[in-house]
């Protein structure tokens, strides 16, 4: 029994040590790359984050790798699909968890379950061909390409990620809070305003980061209803681009060690630090969380 027990350990560590190993061999690799643009072709941090004039070279010239509307158009899209899909999101882990448990547990979950295994590019095709002529005609455009169209789409990928991780904050509440407040006479609106919400949001909040984190790093669905378009969003029914489909688009047409592909390299530099700045919002939520439980208890 200890043998076996200790021969688990060991293959757990082992895998433990290479998902490590693996990370920061990642980190390392979009760090040596990334870091091209300004060590190699010696541009400016400055001139990547805030210019948007981007025509960087291929040919072994001087371009330049102003990325401001990649930016700018990743910030915008993500953060209007994330003001979709939370309300509903929360709606639905409520529903789920404290309206009709059983409903929710036989047809909620699982067609949530279906939503995650769907892969991107069904997404990005039925926006392409539902949702974007649909938006064209309602608001009586050329096109209906755009942010309205991207923000759509993505808040509809992101919606089963934070109506998971919410449902499961909401369930993995004490029911001794439950059984306080209908000792007090409350209803189950009030219940669920004034403590399920509160005490759950550590757990809402870190859903709606990691769903946050998934809409930055999402490519193809995107790219599809986006319109492509090198400019600022005017509007939400304006065109843009972000950095994922710019990366998507070009990282195979360029040469390796270029000037264009180096600034490709900087753009997934840029995504990865994104995304451990998220992973550190989580961490810190989580851990004020834990501190407030414990400081009820």
């Amino acid at each position: 029994m200890f043998r076996k027990e200790y021969l688990g350990r060991t293959i757990v560590t082992i895998f433990g040590i290479f998902i490590i190993l693996l990370t920061l061999s990642i980190s390392a690799f979009l760090l040596v790359k990334g870091i091209s643009t300004f060590t190699i072709h010696k541009h400016n941090v400055l001139e990547f984050l805030f210019s948007s004039n981007w025509a960087p070279d291929e040919m072994g010239g001087r371009g330049t790798v102003g990325a401001a509307i990649f930016i700018v158009g990743s910030i915008v899209i993500s953060i209007f699909a994330l003001l979709i899909a939370t309300p509903f999101s929360i709606a639905a882990a409520i529903f789920m968890t404290e309206i009709s448990p059983n409903l929710g547990r036989k047809l909620l979950q699982p067609a949530i379950e279906l939503f995650v295994g769907i892969p991107s590019v069904v997404y990005g095709w039925l926006g392409l061909t539902l949702l974007v002529p649909f938006i064209g005609n309602l608001f009586h455009l050329t096109f209906g390409y755009g942010v309205l169209a991207g923000a759509i789409v993505l808040s509809v990928m992101i919606f089963p990620t934070i109506t998971s991780v919410s449902a499961d904050a909401i369930r993995n509440i004490s029911p001794a809070f439950k059984e306080a407040s209908y000792g007090l006479g409350s209803t189950r609106w009030q219940l669920i305003r004034k403590v399920l919400l509160p005490s759950a949001k550590p757990g809402i909040l870190t859903g709606i980061i990691l769903g946050l984190a998934r809409a930055f790093g999402e490519a193809l669905a995107v790219a599809m209803v986006i319109g492509k378009t090198q400019a600022f969003p005017t509007s939400i029914f304006a065109p843009t681009t972000n950095l994922t489909a710019e990366i998507a688009t070009n990282m195979g047409n360029t040469v390796t060690g270029s000037e264009y592909n180096d600034a490709l390299w900087t753009m997934a530099l840029l995504l990865l630090a994104i995304s451990f700045v998220f992973i550190l919002l989580i961490r810190v939520i989580g851990r004020k969380g834990a501190a407030k439980n414990n400081g009820k208890s």
